[in-house]
Order: C-alpha cells, then sequence, then structure tokens
C-alpha cells in the first residue's frame, strides 16, 4: 500500500475525482444512505489515500484538525474499496490514519464516530466509547475517542 497524505488544496484532480467517487460508492450507493457526502469540510481536512501499485484508491480517510469540527482530531469517512477488504487494509489504514494524525497535531486527542458494529476494531486501537449510541442516516454509530499519546 502507498500512503499519500495531503491537504485538500493539494490534491490533484484524478486524486479527488477518486476520493469522491469511493466514498460515494461506499457511504451512498452500498450503505443506502442519502446524504449531502460532500459537506463543505473536505477544504478544511487533510486526505490520506492509500493506493495500490498500479495507483487504484483502496481506502482513504478524512483527517479533521482539532478546532474544526470538534477540541479534538477526528478521523472520518473511513472506506475501503470493495476489491480491497479482508486482506487487512482496514487495519492499516487505521494504523496510518493515527499516525498521521499524532505526526500533524502531536498531544491531541482523536474521536471518531464510528458504526456501532465496529465498536471492537476501533477499540483495538485503543478508542473507548463515549456517551451513548445514536443513529445516524438510519446507521447505529457510537462516538469513541483515544486518549493523547
Amino acid at each position: 500500500m502507498n500512503w499519500h497524505c495531503t491537504p485538500f488544496a493539494e490534491l490533484g484532480v484524478q486524486q479527488l475525482h477518486d476520493v469522491l467517487r469511493l466514498r460515494s460508492e461506499v457511504f451512498v450507493v452500498e450503505q443506502q444512505c442519502v446524504f449531502l457526502e460532500i459537506d463543505g469540510l473536505d477544504p478544511k481536512t487533510w486526505h490520506l489515500l492509500g493506493t495500490g501499485d498500479d495507483g487504484q484508491l483502496l481506502a482513504y480517510t478524512r483527517l479533521i484538525p482539532p478546532g474544526v469540527k470538534a477540541p479534538d482530531a477526528l478521523i472520518g469517512r473511513v472506506v475501503t474499496a470493495p476489491a480491497a477488504r479482508g486482506g487487512g487494509t482496514g487495519r492499516a489504514l487505521m494504523a496510518e490514519s493515527i499516525t498521521q494524525c499524532e505526526r500533524l497535531w502531536p498531544g491531541h486527542a482523536i474521536t471518531l464516530h464510528a458504526q456501532a458494529h465496529l465498536q471492537r476494531f476501533y477499540g483495538s486501537f485503543g478508542f473507548e466509547p463515549v456517551g451513548e449510541p445514536y443513529i445516524e442516516d438510519g446507521i447505529p454509530h457510537v462516538e469513541m475517542r483515544r486518549a493523547r499519546p
């Protein structure tokens, strides 16, 4: 996996296309969630892209700086391409997302809003539930936080 972590302004046109396509493919079509996927936060965030040797986008997260949406850094839009699932891509994506957050915003806690069925997965990276589960776009979620390093 080749990792690229870049602010929005430095994304290439093809990279941006691939990101928006993958996010729409999974969040809107596969998960059948009708919502405004392009929410206006992308220009304020960093984007972590995991590509195969052929340049195909296989994994992605959006990294939101502390103070933009919450006091903590946030990891969001966590997605792996359907063809890349089942081989550890998701684990590699989360490990790299945490590494990048710690590099970009040292000393800050990290929060994410997990689909509830993935709570154990995120827990394996040190994230703990905060508050009660809630429904977002028809899917049970739970806020999770990883304390400062």
